[in-house]
């Protein structure tokens, strides 16, 4: 089996940020659970703000925003978590959806989860996050994974948040497994045209 390519996703703000920390446990699991170990490429979407910016004025991705959407669209998977406002996710989160090819996720196996400040918001993944990469045609793990303040501290029930993480990466893992791996590129597709071949030799 060839190895896996997995894309992580944090639309965190701070540094460190609970939901590049969540983003880092939901790989880990997959990792842990994937047939064989994956490539994991983790993007943090702030230090892309300024381009994504960009993108939604001029219409074209500039800078290392370009690189990051074909990361995407090149994915076997893709693991997005957001941190919660105003009980949705993060304007930053979706305007870089906003930028991402309408084609780049149709059949891609997606991982949500999201971080907030009280466990009232979780029901923000459901509502909001679900639904935006149901319309853009991925397909979205049935276990989502909500991280409250509470469930970092102390005195919080970590366990429960572990096995949420575990449940959600064994449904995502099952989904990356089964999907056929993309087909290697052909040399021959696109040959170099005679003259060109000519002219080099020529020089």
């Amino acid at each position: 089996m060839s190895e896996r390519n997995l894309v992580v996703l944090s639309a965190g703000l701070s540094q460190p940020s609970s939901t590049r920390l969540l983003a880092d446990r939901l790989a880990a699991a997959t990792g842990r659970a994937l047939a064989g170990p994956p490539q994991i490429e983790v993007v943090e979407l702030r230090d892309h703000a300024k381009d994504v910016a960009n993108n939604l004025v001029t219409g074209f991705p500039g800078g290392e925003l370009r690189k990051v959407l074909d990361q995407v669209a090149a994915a076997d998977g893709l693991i997005a978590v957001t941190p919660i406002f105003q009980a949705s996710y993060s304007g930053l989160f979706k305007s870089f959806f906003d930028v991402v090819d309408n084609e780049s996720l149709v059949g891609k196996p997606v991982l949500i989860g999201a971080t907030g400040g009280s466990s009232r918001h979780s029901l923000a993944l459901e509502h909001a996050m679900r639904p935006m990469f149901s319309y853009l045609r991925a397909v979205v793990v049935p276990t989502a994974v909500y991280a409250a303040s509470e469930d970092w501290g102390s005195s919080g029930d970590g366990a429960a948040l572990a096995d949420r993480i575990d449940r959600a990466a064994s449904e995502f893992a099952a989904l990356v497994d089964r999907r056929p791996a993309p087909p290697r590129p052909d040399a021959f597709d696109e040959p170099i045209p005679f003259e060109q071949l000519l002219s080099q030799t020529q020089n």
